[in-house]
């Protein structure tokens, strides 16, 4: 019953692992914008006007996590296990590789010794028990240190992590690490001294049983008979001679840790964690003894101060969990080249350039679709590469000396001009051409002189006295249809004053477009030019004038509203 339970837990386990495995492709959206702090949007929009090559680094979920297991000490007195602790902690990742930990941990350590020994005079604790240790020949002279200790450990660590950055796939399912750090600690030690009635302890009975034989092949043996005699509790405060400092009456010590460790990712939220931390410490009195025991049976007095301070281990599993809104996972799990690997693959982001077709005559049709592949240089032609003939009189345009010949005029010459069957119907044909008519320009523009729109401060709001301006303009373009209208702004010292000089000019155009009716076909789009107030568009007769009537934002994420 027990392996099928077992069996079923690592296949849940596998299950989980293959599902974090199986999460490819780009880790998050590059481009968007509520992912990137604050701090950094300016680097964020650089990239995606692609005026800076790197994407800014996105803010990225904290992990907090708990964890439980096995606690061994190395100290002056044997370790009596098994002993556990549990720890809390909550992580940062500060880049790809590295990230801070804060981790306080509750450690349990437990001692007893299997050699005997008579050194407990040198103990001011145990001395008050069992006197002062001086040899008489009795086994009662002799005793086995034993000790129980809570140590509570709060620590700052930074993390490595080694196997986030992949060269041949996007994400993976587990992270290596190895840490470092210091803090502090304190601790609580405990003796048994005592039995249940409060009489010391007598362990001659021990002694008497193994006769000097204390050695590590019965080291099992000896324990056992030990424990056996320590029916009471943990009663008797530790010798603290020598602390240092305390914290709340209890010793206080700088501690350093290192260690390694290895999380399995269970989504994109859980994950579980093996690790394995070693503490070592600045006490020698985690254990309560300072005095080692050299014990043989010709001088079971023998002792001798230690001189290396006391430390642990701490093998745990734990269970950690990312928390963090508009984030994105730690950057422990990301791998960094996971973006550039995408958009190489799929380019969502990047400029390519336009593909080079081959276009032997040079008229803008690539030779694979140009139906007239040698048409003379400069000839208009249409989407087939076929010369233009606007007028359908068999006379190409480039050829054509008269480019559009009414219909009752033809058939045409070898120039294209057409031959009219009246004069006074030719006449009135040229007047009907030069006052606009079969799409010619024609006619005078007489508009005369056109006012100056201000603007104040960074405003790109029209004030009532510029609207007065604008509705006369208005009025005068309506009355001369044949007249374009050139709309200039000025600035072009930033990217700043060019978008600005860019809105004001748009908010004019817009104006004489959607409040006085004009077509947008008759305004000429002008902004960040120089020699001008950047604080006034002008506005002048463009009639003769070649420009387009509408220009796309410069620096859109720049724009100012009204």
């Amino acid at each position: 019953m027990a392996s099928k339970k077992l069996t079923l837990l690592i296949g849940v386990l596998c299950l989980f692992l293959s599902y974090a495995d199986a999460q490819v492709g780009a880790s998050y959206d590059i481009r968007d914008s509520s992912l990137i702090p604050t701090r950094r949007l300016a680097q964020h929009n650089e990239f995606l006007n692609n005026a800076y090559p790197f994407p800014a680094k996105p803010r990225n979920e904290w992990e907090i996590g708990v964890k439980g297991g096995y606690t061994y000490g190395f100290t002056d007195v044997h370790n009596w296990g098994p002993t556990g602790g549990f720890g809390v902690h909550v992580r940062k990742a500060l880049g790809y590789l590295f990230s801070l930990r804060m981790e306080y941990d509750w450690i349990r350590l437990r001692g007893l010794n299997y050699q005997p020994t008579q050194a407990y005079g040198k103990n001011p604790v145990l001395a008050s028990y069992y006197g002062t240790g001086a040899a008489t020949g009795t086994n009662r002279d002799l005793i086995f240190y034993n000790f129980r200790s809570t140590v509570h450990e709060l620590t700052l660590q930074g993390l490595f992590s080694f196997n986030n950055i992949n060269f041949h796939r996007a994400k993976t399912g587990w992270n290596y690490y190895m840490f470092i750090g210091g803090g502090a600690m304190t601790y609580s030690t405990f003796y048994k001294t005592v039995d249940g009635n409060g009489v010391p302890y007598d362990y001659s009975s021990v002694i008497t049983q193994f006769n000097g034989q204390f050695d590590y092949k019965h080291r099992k043996d000896i324990r056992k008979a030990v424990k056996d005699k320590l029916t009471g509790g943990w009663t008797t405060l530790a010798d603290r001679n020598g602390v240092g400092a305390t914290l709340g009456g209890a010793p206080l010590a700088a501690v350093g840790v290192i260690g390694m460790g290895v999380e399995f990712k269970l989504n994109n939220r859980f994950n579980i964690a093996l690790e394995d931390k070693y503490s070592f410490t600045t006490s020698d009195l985690i254990d309560g003894q300072q005095w080692q025991n050299n014990f043989s049976p010709a001088a079971p007095q023998a002792i001798a101060m230690t001189k290396s301070n006391d430390s642990y281990n701490f093998l745990s599993l734990g269970l950690n969990y990312n928390i963090g809104k508009h984030a994105v996972e730690p950057l422990w799990w990301l791998n960094p080249l996971d973006y550039a690997y995408n958009e190489i693959n799929a380019p969502r982001h990047m400029k390519l350039p336009k593909p080079v077709l081959d276009d032997a005559d040079g008229d803008g049709v690539t030779d694979q679709f140009d139906l007239e592949p040698n048409t003379p240089k400069g000839a208009p032609v249409d989407s087939h590469g076929v010369s233009r003939d606007t007028d359908g009189d068999g006379v190409p345009d480039f050829k054509d000396k008269e480019l559009i010949t009414p219909t009752q005029c033809q058939p045409v010459d070898a120039d294209g001009v057409g031959k009219c069957p009246d004069p006074q119907c030719c006449k009135d044909l040229r007047d009907s051409l030069e006052s606009g008519a079969y799409g010619g320009r024609g006619g005078k523009c007489n508009i005369g002189d056109l006012p100056s729109i201000t603007f104040k401060g960074r405003s790109v709001a029209l004030s009532n006295d510029a609207k007065a301006l604008l509705a006369s303009t208005a009025e005068k373009m309506k009355n001369n249809p044949n007249c374009k209208v050139a709309v200039i702004g000025y600035g072009e010292s930033s990217k700043a004053a060019q978008q600005l000089s860019w809105d004001r000019v748009n908010s004019v155009i817009n104006y004489l477009v959607e409040k006085e009716g004009i077509s947008s076909d008759r305004f000429i789009f002008r902004y960040g030019q120089s020699g001008g107030d950047e604080n006034t568009v002008d506005l002048r007769d463009g009639t003769n004038e070649e420009g387009p009537n509408t220009v796309p934002a410069p620096h859109p994420n720049l724009r100012k509203k009204k």
